[in-house]
């Protein structure tokens, strides 16, 4: 399945565009973060690490999800 990344710092967003349903609460809950637009469509750093995890797990279609990464 086709998948994106967009990181800020050790937190990853991964966008697995094929099961998006469009509902936009990405859109609705951090507009400052994912700006459909504009290329790249997700500015990972415009939002804290602690707000992208609350904001993701609101996503109805699994479409978006997260990853703590080691910056080691």
């Amino acid at each position: 399945m086709d998948t994106h990344t967009y990181k800020n710092g050790d937190f990853t967003i991964i966008w697995q565009p094929k099961k998006c349903i469009h509902s936009a609460i990405c859109v609705k809950m951090l507009p400052q973060v994912y700006k459909p637009n504009e290329k790249p469509w997700i500015t990972a750093e415009n939002a804290s690490p602690e707000e992208l995890k609350y904001q993701i797990e609101k996503c109805p279609s699994g479409a978006l999800s997260y990853q703590f990464n080691s910056e080691k």
